[in-house]
C-alpha cells in the first residue's frame, strides 16, 4: 500500500502555477457548486496555493510543504489527501521532478468550470443535487443564472468589423522578418490568459463497448452514430449509475433520433430515469464509491481467504455490500443515511466502512444502531484508519483486550460475591474463532493449524454467498 509520506514529505519543494487566470468570481463556483462535494478543508488548500500567486502573475515562489502544513494548521497526510481530490474533481494537476535527494512539485491550479458546464455536466450537477437537496440546489440556479433579452419590440443594430474599419492595400506596408521575429512570441513564453475549462471525464474502468455495439442492430443504429462526444457521455453515464453494457443498450435505443444519432439529452434523461426506477426514485451519491486505490490494502492477487475477503472490501461499495449481504434486496433508506453520515461526516473511506457495516451487523444482531455506529467510527477515525486491514486489525486488537479485560475481572472476583454477567459479542467471521473453552486457557492470538483452517473455510463461505 502507497503511504502519503512515500508520495510526499514536509521538506519537499513546490510552485505553484495557474492554467490562466483566476477571477474573482472563481470563488463563488467554488464556494457554492465544488465545496459541497470536496469539502471545506480541500477547497481551503486551493485557495491557500491560489493566494501564493502574484497578482496577474502565473507562477509563485518555490515553499517548503512544511510552510504549507503551517499556514493551513493541517497534517501532511490531510494536506495530500486533499490534493487527490483537488485532482479527481479537475482543479489541479501535479508534476513531479526528483533530483537525488530533492524532490520538487509543481501545482498547476486549474480554472473551475463555468457554473452553466457545471450545473448542465450530467455528472457533476447529479451530485451536488444529492447532496445539498431540491431547495438549495434551486438557490444556486438563481445565484449563477438571470433574465434573458426576450423583448421583441428591440431589434439589433449592432455594426459589422468592416462597417466600421478598413484595411491598407497590402503593398502599403512590408511585412519583414524582423516584424515576424517582433510578433511571434519566444519558445519558452506564453501569453497571459484565460484557459477555457475541460469537463470532467469519468470512465467506466470495466465498461466494455465491444459488448455494446455486439447487443446494437446495424440496421438500427450505425457505429458512426458513436461519436467521440457520445461516447464520453457513455463512459460518464455508467461510471455515475452504475450501468453495464447490457442495461446501456436500452438506454442508447430510446435515445436515437430520426435521423439515426444519438440525442445525448435524451441518453442522460433515460440513464437517470433507469436510474431512479431501479432505486427508487433515488439519486446517486458518493457513498457508492469504492476504497481509493492508494488506501487499498493490496495491489496484488489474494493468495489467502482474508487476503480475498480484504479484496472484496477494497473493491465494493457500502451500498453494493448492503445488499449483498441482504440478498440483493435494497437497503432500508433509513441505513443508508446513517452510512452517508458516517462517510461524509466521519470521512472514513468507504472499504474501511464496509468492515465498520459487517462489524456492527453482527454485533447488533443483524441491526444498525446509529449510536453503535458512530461510536466505533469515532474511535476508527481517532486512531487514522484509511485501509480496510488497519480496521480489521483494530478490530481484532480491540477483542483480545476485551477478553483479557473480561477474564482478569473473573479472577480477583471473590466466589462469595454476586458475578456480574459479561456480555458476549457476535464477532465477524475474519476475527479470532478459538473455543470459548480453550479461550480460557491459552492466548487468543495462538491458533492451531486446524483452527486456521476453520477460519478460512467460514471466510470462503462468506465471500461465496456475497459473490452469488
Amino acid at each position: 500500500m502507497t503511504q502519503h509520506w512515500q508520495e510526499l514529505l514536509p521538506i519537499d519543494r513546490y510552485v505553484v502555477t495557474a492554467n490562466g487566470l483566476l477571477h474573482d468570481y472563481d470563488r463563488k463556483v467554488l464556494t457554492f457548486l465544488y465545496q459541497p462535494l470536496i469539502g471545506a478543508m480541500t477547497l481551503s488548500l486551493y485557495l491557500t496555493l491560489w493566494a501564493e500567486l502574484e497578482e496577474n502573475r502565473l507562477w509563485s515562489e518555490s515553499h517548503s510543504h512544511h510552510s504549507l502544513m503551517n499556514f493551513m494548521d493541517m497534517n501532511l497526510q490531510a494536506i495530500y489527501n486533499s490534493r487527490l481530490k483537488l485532482e479527481g474533481i479537475g482543479l489541479l494537476k501535479t508534476y513531479v521532478k526528483e533530483d537525488e535527494d530533492i524532490r520538487s512539485f509543481v501545482y498547476e491550479l486549474q480554472p473551475p468550470l463555468t457554473p452553466e458546464q457545471f450545473l448542465l455536466d450530467g455528472m457533476l450537477n447529479i451530485y451536488l443535487y444529492r447532496k445539498i437537496g431540491k431547495a438549495q440546489f434551486a438557490r444556486v440556479k438563481r445565484f449563477f443564472s438571470d433574465q434573458t433579452m426576450q423583448d421583441s419590440d428591440y431589434k439589433q443594430v449592432t455594426k459589422a468589423f468592416q462597417d466600421v474599419f478598413t484595411s491598407f492595400h497590402p503593398s502599403a506596408f512590408s511585412y519583414s522578418d524582423e516584424m515576424k521575429q517582433d510578433i511571434e512570441m519566444e519558445q519558452e513564453y506564453s501569453y497571459i490568459g484565460r484557459q477555457h475549462p475541460k469537463n470532467i471525464k469519468a470512465e467506466a474502468p470495466d465498461f466494455n463497448f465491444d459488448l455494446l455495439f455486439a447487443g446494437l442492430h446495424e440496421n438500427l443504429i450505425s457505429g458512426s452514430a458513436f461519436t467521440e462526444p457520445v461516447r464520453e457521455v457513455i463512459s460518464n453515464l455508467a461510471f455515475l449509475y452504475g450501468i453495464d453494457p447490457i442495461q446501456m443498450k436500452n438506454i442508447v435505443i430510446s435515445a436515437i433520433d430520426e435521423d439515426n444519432k444519438i440525442n445525448l439529452e435524451e441518453l442522460r434523461k433515460s440513464a437517470r430515469d433507469w436510474y431512479q426506477f431501479e432505486h427508487y426514485d433515488q439519486l446517486p451519491s458518493l457513498i457508492e464509491r469504492t476504497q481509493p486505490v492508494i488506501h487499498q490494502s493490496s495491489k496484488q492477487e489474494p493468495e489467502t481467504q482474508e487476503d480475498k475477503l480484504i479484496r472484496y472490501f477494497d473493491t465494493t461499495s457500502p451500498l453494493q455490500f448492503l445488499k449483498d449481504i441482504s440478498g440483493g434486496a435494497e437497503p432500508a433508506k433509513a441505513e443508508m443515511k446513517i452510512i452517508e453520515d458516517v462517510m461524509f461526516g466521519q470521512k472514513l473511506n468507504p472499504g474501511v466502512v464496509n468492515v465498520l457495516i459487517d462489524n456492527v451487523l453482527r454485533i447488533a444482531d443483524k441491526k444498525l444502531p446509529r449510536g453503535l455506529v458512530e461510536v466505533i467510527a469515532g474511535e476508527w477515525v481517532r486512531n487514522e484508519i484509511k485501509t480496510v486491514k488497519e480496521a480489521m486489525e483494530l478490530a481484532k486488537k480491540n477483542r483480545r483486550q476485551y477478553i483479557e479485560r473480561a477474564k482478569e475481572k473473573k479472577t480477583t472476583k471473590s466466589g462469595n460475591y454476586k458475578k456480574k454477567p459479561i456480555r458476549t459479542e457476535v464477532l465477524p467471521d475474519w476475527f479470532d474463532k478459538e473455543d470459548k473453552n480453550e479461550a480460557k486457557e491459552k492466548s487468543v492470538a495462538a491458533k492451531t493449524a486446524e483452527e486456521i483452517e476453520k477460519d478460512n473455510r467460514e471466510i470462503e463461505e462468506m465471500l461465496k454467498k456475497l459473490r452469488s
